[in-house]
């Protein structure tokens, strides 16, 4: 396996960790589950919003999608797609994470 497969594979991991810790952080706090829809806050609450949800969304996409299946039995092609859609999204924000944690020099 070359390095940048190792990088990579990181990388996605490393997204989803980080959205994972997110997610659980903020259920913690507010004792409800992260989703888009704090976008619809409006103001400063949605501008507060975003930065949020471009790191939590990989396991929010999923949740959601799990919770599809399960209870609206969705085709096994959304899931598909949404769960390419949350790995793509993880791969690079994991890989911002990482640029930043190499520019601190960790």
């Amino acid at each position: 396996m070359s390095l940048q497969s190792l990088q990579l594979i990181h990388s996605l991991a490393l997204g989803f960790a980080v959205s994972g810790l997110f997610v659980a952080f903020y259920r913690a706090l507010t004792e409800k589950p992260a989703s888009f829809r704090l976008l619809q806050i409006g103001g400063f609450g949605a501008v507060l919003a975003v930065p949020f949800l471009a790191f939590a969304a990989p396991a929010i996409i999923i949740r959601n999608t799990i919770r599809g299946r399960r209870i609206e039995n969705r085709r096994l092609e959304f899931v598909f797609l949404a769960t390419l859609l949350a790995g793509i999204w993880s791969l690079m924000s994991g890989r911002v994470v990482s640029m930043v944690l190499l520019s601190f020099g960790l």
